[in-house]
This record gives C-alpha cells, sequence and structure tokens, in this order.
C-alpha cells in the first residue's frame, strides 16, 4: 500500500457552517416567537429580543473569527500555517458530509476547529481525502499493533 500524496488544501471560513449557524439561529426565533405567542409580557418580551440579538451577534462573531490558513500533509505528519506560522499536530475528522470536512486540528496543547470544503480547491480534495483517511505507514507501527498485520 502507498501513502497517500502530499497535499496542501485552504481552510478558513466555510460557507456550509454559516448556514449552519443561520439556521439553528432561526430556529431559534422561531421557538421564541411561539414562545411570545404563549406567555404575554413585555418584559418577556425584551429579555427574548436581547437574547436573540445576543445569540445572533455570537453567532456571526466565532464565523467570523474562524482561523484561515493551510492545512498541510507532508506524506508523514500534518502542518498548520496561519498567520502565526506553521505549526506540526494532528486532524481527526469529526464530520465528513463528502463535500465538506469538519476536523479537529490537536498541536501541542491547542485544539481548533476547521472545515475544508471541496469548493475551495476541487482538484486537490481526493488528495486531501486521502491523506486524512490514510493509515500509518506499517515501518512506523509496534509489531504486536493489530493494524500492522494486513
Amino acid at each position: 500500500m502507498h501513502g497517500a500524496p502530499s497535499v496542501t488544501y485552504p481552510a478558513g471560513r466555510s460557507r456550509l457552517a454559516a448556514g449552519i449557524l443561520a439556521a439553528v439561529w432561526l430556529l431559534g426565533c422561531a421557538a421564541a416567537l411561539l414562545w411570545w405567542t404563549h406567555s404575554p409580557g413585555r418584559w418577556r418580551m425584551a429579555m427574548m429580543l436581547a437574547a436573540l440579538a445576543a445569540t445572533g451577534a455570537a453567532a456571526a462573531w466565532s464565523w467570523w473569527r474562524q482561523r484561515r490558513g493551510v492545512l498541510e500533509w507532508d506524506g508523514t505528519a500534518w502542518s498548520w500555517s496561519g498567520h502565526a506560522g506553521a505549526t506540526a499536530g494532528q486532524i481527526e475528522v469529526a464530520l465528513d458530509l463528502q463535500h465538506s470536512l469538519l476536523v479537529r486540528w490537536a498541536a501541542a496543547g491547542v485544539s481548533r476547529w476547521l472545515w475544508l470544503a471541496r469548493s475551495d480547491r476541487g482538484e486537490r480534495w481526493d488528495d486531501l481525502r486521502r491523506a486524512v483517511y490514510s493509515r500509518a505507514r506499517p515501518q512506523a507501527l509496534r509489531p504486536d499493533s493489530p493494524a500492522a498485520t494486513p
């Protein structure tokens, strides 16, 4: 079995993530509106509107502040290059939607979530998926590991 090819892939703000945040917020708005129709009171309405505004602003702020950078697989290890330089680490797939991946990046006590989308660099998408799901090379495994045996 050959190792996955090296690949460099951009990561950052995702339209899918923005859509998910917006959909959840709109569902919250609908639930709040339904609650308000069955619970009269001006102070409750004011509190609900404040909570809706705060959650909407927090969702938009978190989406806007998502880190942008480049995720790189060199054939043996992952690295993340952002505004602070390159950092070695590991990724773990949390959600695979075929056209988008949500991965957890972990490096030296730092953990962050990254969205990777086929639309960002479609010609390298298959290479990225191969690298994400590639197994460790056999020489890197302990001989007694079950994954070391074919």
